[in-house]
């Protein structure tokens, strides 16, 4: 693979970049004579444990740290402990700035007809938002919420879901969370797996000009909650501005402000003498929250990430390697069902402002960029696929000062090579641009950006220190530079989730069993001894000191990601199973099976999700049939979930086991030839011929 010979970027004055001071003080307190980013990526992974004891250190977490840091013989698969005498909360890290003339969280509304121009932005400083965490502490500890009870969200990027993350964390429970624009059934999947015993949920949000009650999904949400899993949980609401007057409660329900004074009326909870949050000083493994997985072959994973692993790692990646000041003001363009709200929310720990935004990032495509004038973003971070579609429409530094902007961060699929260009070109000719790469797994980073290191076309800058990543062929072994192969991690790293919920101690012994066996599956099956992630990449050779960069070239797997936005397979198949099957339809419209794959559009930036539907013999798919399809998936998922085509095929492809064919059928519609598919492994080889015709009409239509 052939590397772009010059660099877009390069930086003013490595020498006085965070990363380089972590350099020299690690060679004086080490005795070391490290010189290169190379020389210190190199000795962080063959010296983890004084490597992530370094980082404690000089990143000022706050905290009891111990002497123990890591077993350095344990493998991967192993998952050691990390910090085994620590105490630490990460909250009580979030909220060390208590300044009341520092703005901590900005957050911007989508323009909206019904809307004035003083609800567009709402701001809170450093004082009040700790204030508001403390009453939510003490309201919470009124409920008699106890560590290791799970709270959960299901809402917009708004101040009020900030502060009860904050708030619940506090205490040690543990944090859920699905973005507002999932579907109901979506967010039952997931919350009736962890049984939160309190819910945060908005009343409306914004999209495309637009106000979206939301009560309607929570009510449908509790429903299955109460039906599915005998789950009463507390629900409190949160008014927005965007919903105009404040709609009825339903019976139960407590609104955001009356849970709020009632922490004020229990103070004694939760508080020391001075008045001061009491901390829930826990484990450096704590469970700290649970994200999902895509749900590619079943319901959504429940991801538990460790407390500690979290705070170190965001230290790392946005205190060393970002170099992020308490003068800057980070924006990420995010939902709060997607990881880059949880990186995103790590800044706190470093005392700058956040911008929160809820709505649409390109029915105006100005906007946002208004919005990096008139607050000084120093930090934007966003989606490749918002990046591609935005060039396709405007040109931000032909309209806007952007004075401020100091570091872009692309993630959620592949930053195309020529988009890298039109940053540079028609957005700033001097910032650094990372494009980063890690996921809901780790939630946090694998490879990215460094202030200290050249930015080339087509690249991430390096990998990150602490993670000892290589690319390894489909025999298990290293690739050599620049050769593809699948992304790996030789040795463990803080951020290693604990496991898949439930934990020992949160159920039975045959459901704790069951999930430590899945997590096992899924990250150390294919390659013995590693982590194992599921992208496919090209190490680059080493230059200039970044000890090498990284190409991304897709996920290995079936998992859906159009325009950014990364979900499994499986969510399709559920609606199409309860809406459509025979026995479900009642109608002689039925479907007998489906299959979903993404197809690459956009010259590689993105790609589209093509569900191929099998019917019952001698039915044919109509426009209408189409267009319910359609309509249910948008109605039980989200309008994101809607298949780009509908396509009737005579029969869908499986394992000699029983597993649908996923990923044999995607390389084909792709342009991989069917030779390429081994057909010892199906048990209906014959009929990929058809997905090879289709294939070459659906690449027709995109070429």
């Amino acid at each position: 693979m052939a590397q772009e010979s010059n660099p877009l970027y390069v930086p003013t004055a490595p020498q006085h970049s965070r990363i380089h001071k972590f350099i020299q003080r690690t060679n004086t307190a080490r005795n070391l004579s490290l010189e290169s980013y190379s020389d210190l990526y190199n000795w962080s992974i063959h010296h983890t444990d004084h490597f992530w004891s370094d980082v404690w250190d000089d990143t000022d977490v706050v905290g009891h740290k111990g002497d123990h840091v890591v077993d350095t013989t344990a493998l991967p698969p192993a998952n050691p402990a990390w910090f085994a005498q620590a105490k630490i909360n990460w909250a009580e890290n979030m909220l060390r700035c208590r300044s009341s003339d520092k703005v901590a969280l900005i957050e911007a509304t989508e323009p909206h007809p019904g809307i004035n121009n003083t609800h567009l932005l709402r701001r809170v400083s450093y004082a009040e938002l700790y204030a508001l965490v403390a009453d939510l502490v003490s309201a919470l500890l009124s409920l008699g919420l106890k560590p290791g009870d799970r709270v959960a969200s299901y809402a917009s990027n708004c101040i009020e879901n900030v502060a009860a993350c904050l708030a619940a964390t506090a205490i040690g429970c543990i944090w859920v969370s699905a973005a507002a624009d999932f579907g109901p059934e979506g967010v039952l999947e997931r919350f009736e797996q962890v049984q939160p015993k309190v819910i945060f949920s908005v009343d409306a949000v914004v999209y495309n000009a637009k106000v979206h009650p939301h009560f309607p999904k929570l009510r449908a949400l509790l429903s299955g909650l109460s039906n599915k899993a005998s789950l009463y949980p507390t629900v409190i609401t949160i008014h927005t501005a965007a919903a105009g007057e404040p709609a009825p409660l339903d019976d139960g329900w407590v609104a955001f402000d009356d849970f709020v004074a009632t922490g004020q009326d229990n103070q004694h909870l939760g508080r020391t003498p001075e008045g001061e949050v009491q901390w829930a000083r826990l484990s450096f493994d704590w469970p700290l929250w649970i994200l999902f997985s895509s749900g590619t072959t079943g319901r959504p994973k429940p991801i538990v990430h460790r407390a500690g692993g979290m705070l170190l790692q965001s230290k790392k990646e946005l205190v060393l390697c970002g170099d992020i000041q308490p003068s800057d003001v980070f924006f990420y363009y995010t939902t709060t069902g997607w990881m880059m709200w949880n990186f995103l929310v790590h800044g706190l720990s470093i005392g700058c402002t956040l911008v929160l935004y809820d709505g649409s990032p390109l029915r105006e495509p100005s906007f946002l960029w208004n919005l990096v004038d008139q607050l000084g973003i120093t930090i934007f971070g966003t989606s490749a696929k918002y990046i591609d579609q935005l060039s396709k429409v405007y040109k931000p530094r032909q309209a806007h000062n952007l004075s401020t902007l100091r570091h872009i961060y692309s993630t959620g699929s592949p930053l195309a090579a020529p988009l890298f260009d039109y940053v540079y070109r028609d957005i700033h000719p001097n910032i650094l641009l990372g494009s980063i790469t890690g996921g809901t797994d780790i939630c946090s980073l694998f490879a990215g950006m460094c202030t200290a290191l050249p930015v080339y076309r087509g690249e991430l800058q390096c990998r990150l220190p602490g993670m000892a990543v290589a690319a390894y062929t489909s025999t298990g072994t290293l690739c050599a530079p620049d050769e593809p192969g699948e992304l790996v991690c030789l040795k463990p790293f803080p951020c290693m989730p604990l496991g898949f919920w439930p934990l020992p101690g949160y159920g039975s012994d045959e459901a704790v069993a069951a999930a430590q066996e899945r997590y096992q599956q899924a990250y150390f099956s294919e390659f013995t001894g590693v982590w194992y992630h599921g992208d496919h990449v090209v190490i680059t050779r080493s230059r200039a000191g970044n000890g090498g960069g990284m190409v991304m070239m897709g996920r290995s797997d079936g998992v859906l990601n159009p325009g950014g936005i990364r979900f499994g397979s499986a969510e399709l198949y559920d609606v199409i199973d309860n809406c459509f099957a025979p026995e479900a339809s009642h109608t002689s419209h039925a479907i007998v099976d489906c299959l979903a794959v993404g197809q690459s559009i956009a010259q590689g930036t993105d790609e589209r999700v093509i569900l191929f539907v099998k019917l019952l013999e001698g039915e044919t798919l109509s426009a209408e049939l189409e267009k319910r399809i359609k309509s249910e998936i948008r109605n039980k998922r989200s309008a994101r979930h809607v298949p780009a085509k509908i396509i009737q095929i005579q029969d869908v492809p499986y394992t000699l086991n029983g597993k649908r064919v996923e990923v044999p059928v995607k390389k084909i519609v792709n342009g991989a030839p069917i030779s390429s598919i081994n057909p010892a492994t199906l048990r209906n080889p014959e009929c990929l011929a058809q997905y090879e015709t289709i294939g070459r009409e659906l690449r027709a239509e995109v070429s």
